[in-house]
């Protein structure tokens, strides 16, 4: 079993939603995060102050998955989650962690049934 964390961009979440539903991946959660990487960040101008903005809104993804589907997910997710046909800066980024434990709450299954 192994949990992949993906961090996107907001905008881009119900296309990459959709490519994981293509590939039978239905159970995800989402959580919305900020981040700071190459992209930099921007300045706004707010009642005549320029101010920096350094933590970008980013939206983070999280699946736990047999591991017969992990390269399915990681295809989905990037084909989802891509801006342009090449990608540009800011895309995001996709982490795969080992899964050692997995429990249903409601029944009490436990590794890869309760995924």
């Amino acid at each position: 079993m192994k949990l992949i964390i993906a961090v996107i961009q907001p905008e881009m979440l119900e296309s990459i939603q959709a490519a994981l539903t293509d590939v039978e991946i239905f159970r995800l959660t989402v959580v919305e995060a900020r981040g700071f990487g190459r992209q930099l960040g921007f300045t706004e101008v707010y009642r005549g102050q320029e101010y920096r903005v350094n933590l970008l809104k980013k939206v983070q993804i999280e699946i736990a998955v047999n591991d017969d589907f992990v390269q399915a997910a990681l295809d989905a997710i990037v084909r989802g989650g891509r801006t342009v046909p090449d990608g540009k800066i800011g895309d995001g980024k996709i982490f795969v962690l080992p899964l050692e434990e997995c429990v249903r709450i409601r029944t009490g299954e436990r590794g890869s049934d309760a995924i």
